[in-house]
């Protein structure tokens, strides 16, 4: 059996332009993949994006910056505030979940995790132990972080980075996409664009990093992120969160319509 560790992007269960939107139908779509996942007797674990439900705070007061002495105050609330939406968000992907028959656990990264980047500090082991018969749940979130910084975002690809490379076991890594095939020689509204099927580090792309609306790097750090994890996991891709017919597709066959990240 697989074990797969799947990212659902900020951009397919929220709508990222608009404050603490949530795409319901993406979401149960995600939590009955989730389940069929279950039911054939595949492991599963979940990182989530944070979307509207916190990149925009974190835009508007730098939080990815650190501690800025000028508005420290309106940044330490806006911390606390985007900590409390994440929590929401996460709330209601466990609650569509657990609505189906699915147990899950969730582990927040400010009760847990240190510092940004890939080498943040924290350890995995709750998440790693968790019950065979539940889900473990993580997601991009504001954490603390030494001084001078005192705070910043920690990337759910981050986490991926972390999880993919350290827990033992895990056979597929997914980043499911909300407004694309998968990986494209162009960005999406090129009508150029084409699917790169698959891809590794030696190969340039030609690509938007939207930094309005996301401040954790986008598709950069999505392909930096795979590209780490696929050193280690033998199957790492880009699928449309849209399509979750081509996740079973990809598990029960081994190949399936998106862009298969090489070491």
């Amino acid at each position: 059996m697989a074990h797969i560790l799947m990212k659902f992007g900020g951009g397919l269960i929220t709508s990222k332009s608009e404050m603490k939107t949530v795409d319901q139908e993406s979401i149960n779509n995600l939590a009955n993949l989730t389940r069929e996942l279950v039911g054939l007797g595949h492991r599963v674990t979940i990182v989530h994006g944070a979307g509207s439900f916190g990149h925009l705070k974190a835009k508007q007061w730098k939080i990815v910056e650190g501690a800025q002495p000028e508005f420290l105050n309106q940044q330490l609330d806006a911390v606390a505030s985007i900590r409390n939406d994440m929590l929401e968000l996460n709330s209601i992907i466990c609650d569509a979940l657990q609505s189906i028959g699915v147990n899950c656990n969730s582990f927040p990264p400010s009760n847990w995790a240190r510092g940004v980047g890939p080498n943040f500090h924290g350890s995995l082991s709750s998440i790693e132990n968790c019950s065979i018969e539940s889900v473990p749940i993580t997601f991009g979130d504001a954490v603390d972080c030494d001084e001078p910084k005192m705070f910043g975002i920690l990337s759910g690809d981050d986490l991926m980075v972390r999880i993919g490379k350290e827990i033992n076991g895990i056979t597929h890594c997914i980043f499911l996409l909300g407004d694309t095939e998968g990986l494209l020689s162009a960005p999406p509204n090129d009508p150029t664009a084409e699917l790169i099927e698959e891809w590794n580090s030696r190969r340039s792309i030609s690509g938007e990093h939207d930094s309005q609306q996301d401040v954790t790097g986008g598709i950069f750090l999505k392909l930096d992120s795979a590209a780490k994890i696929a050193t280690v996991v033998p199957n790492v891709w880009f699928i449309c969160g849209r399509r979750c017919e081509r996740v079973l597709e990809l598990v029960n066959s081994g190949n399936t319509r998106g862009t298969r990240i090489l070491p």
